[in-house]
């Protein structure tokens, strides 16, 4: 049987030489095989692996500076995690290369299956793009909801001159939202008795349709929702407020979001007071915390740096990786001892998370909600970022840092 070749390997093993002297190629690879023979038995010995195509062929790059030389040796592996691992602590055993005393630490272990996934997702995405393009034949399912969504569009009417559902006029119940596609929204799931106010400034007639109706303000969940409440505290007399989740505008919401969130509406009196935790039912919280600041069209958290939960050597490991990340767009996973135990792209990153046993997850990013929940859920205990993305909540199994915390 041929040599493995090192593209149908599932693992890579970085290891980092360094040399008391000037030795060659050769020096190398011969110092490999030849102090690394019987450790872990015939079956698991690397001229055995090799001929057998379990793995790779061995490169070496090596440099010579000074009188003493440094390089980086690449092994390819088609064995599992654990035989790989073992394979790589193997190689840390070398002492000598050729005639000079040297130390061989293991650098990382990349699998190199997570890079073949980004590849079938990329090129999956793109061959069904390419199928639908030149299909151009739409499912009946979607022609059905084109025509719904025009007949709908279609019933919005201009009651008291604000857009407005059907029923806005008739019924004694009226749901107030921001503009009009979040009355095109609300009628997609049948509530017919919406009115627009159209911006920020509250107009006259919500202000008299707010005397004589009872009015339930539906808002978004962002900073301009809350902007609008506060408006309407001063002006309206709106009996409930029901908001959109966090960060969620009600024209995206779907059917079953839409009625969730008027379920759990609140009086308006407790409303105009406190701020409305989106994460618990008919609960409030009221912030304290500095606003966000706009960077383009993202919001950051702005918070005081604040002290990490460890000790001072793992606090400096974990900066040297971070700054070592900075410009990458990559991310980083640590074992226990802080040491890399994988490395993928940020688009790559939650696949990574499922797969890989980490306690550290270091971003050349922004971390966000999405993100904390995912490494909470896989026991990651400690996500180190660039910066914090939005509005956050924190669980207690986990640490969210970023580089001022680290100064």
């Amino acid at each position: 049987m041929g040599k493995l070749a090192q593209t149908s390997s599932k693992y890579i093993i970085y290891a980092k030489l360094e040399a008391d002297g000037t030795v060659e190629k050769p020096d190398v690879i011969g110092a490999v095989f030849g102090q690394t023979e019987g450790l872990l038995g015939q079956e698991m010995d690397l001229r055995e692996l090799q001929q057998t195509g379990r793995i790779g062929r061995i490169d070496v790059d090596l440099k010579t500076e000074g009188g003493k030389t440094s390089g980086m040796i690449t092994i390819p592996s088609s064995l599992d995690s654990s035989e790989t691992a073992m394979i790589a602590a193997t190689i840390e055993t070398i002492e000598r290369v050729g005639p000079c005393k040297s130390k061989i630490t293991i650098d990382r272990i990349d699998d190199v299956r997570i890079e073949k996934r980004s590849y079938v997702v990329s090129r999956a995405k793109e061959l069904l793009g390419r199928m639908v393009h030149e299909s151009g034949v739409p499912e009946a399912q979607e022609i059905s909801e084109e025509i719904k969504t025009a007949v709908r569009s279609s019933e919005v009417v201009e009651f008291m001159g604000l857009p407005a559902g059907p029923d806005a006029e008739n019924q004694d119940k009226i749901v107030i939202v921001e503009g009009r596609a979040d009355v095109v929204n609300l009628l997609r799931a049948g509530i017919k008795n919406a009115i627009a106010i159209e911006g920020t400034s509250v107009p006259e007639v919500i202000k008299k349709i707010s005397k004589e109706k009872e009015t339930t303000a539906f808002l978004d969940g962002d900073r301009g929702g809350d902007l609008i409440l506060k408006e309407l505290t001063a002006v309206a007399n709106i009996d409930f407020v029901a908001r959109a989740p966090e960060g969620m505008e009600v024209e995206e919401l779907s059917k079953k979001e839409i009625f969730k969130a008027l379920r759990d509406k609140v009086p308006f009196s407790d409303a105009s007071q406190k701020r409305y935790d989106f994460s618990k039912k008919q609960k409030f919280v009221e912030e304290r915390r500095e606003e966000p600041r706009q960077n383009g069209h993202e919001e950051y958290e702005e918070r005081p740096p604040r002290r990490p939960k460890m000790d001072a050597d793992k606090v400096q490991k974990l900066k040297q990786t971070l700054e070592n990340l900075t410009g990458t767009r990559a991310v980083y996973f640590l074992d226990k001892e802080g040491n890399p135990i994988g490395k993928v792209p940020v688009k790559e990153m939650f696949n990574a998370i499922r797969e890989l046993d980490a306690e550290s997850l270091l971003l050349d990013g922004d971390i966000d909600q999405k993100l904390i929940n995912f490494c909470s859920k896989k026991g990651i205990k400690y996500i180190v970022g660039m910066s914090i993305k939005g509005r956050i909540k924190v669980p207690s199994n986990t640490e969210v840092l970023t580089m001022r915390d680290l100064v």
